[in-house]
């Protein structure tokens, strides 16, 4: 039997929340677009509910510094998805 040390656990833990979490968003944009709603208005709404969940849980100031290494790490490559394999 294997053990991960409890710190460990906790991330795979949080990493397969992060996975669900994902499913049900792309759920929804799925539907949205099937539903004829434009894709950037779908992507920006998802942004301020977002947005409004993070100042409501860290506060404003987090939230900035969160949205201050946006910029970068779209440019970084982070949420670029080759879609042509799909």
């Amino acid at each position: 039997m294997h053990f991960l040390p409890a710190a460990a656990a906790r991330s795979v833990e949080a990493e397969d929340q992060r996975h669900a979490a994902m499913g049900y968003v792309s759920e929804a944009f799925a539907e949205a677009r099937l539903d004829g709603l434009d894709t950037d208005c779908i992507a920006q709404a998802a942004l301020f509910a977002s947005f409004v969940e993070m100042v409501a849980t860290y506060g404003e100031e987090a939230a900035a510094v969160f949205a201050e290494r946006l910029a970068e790490r779209v440019r970084n490559g982070e949420f670029t998805v080759d879609r042509s394999s799909h």
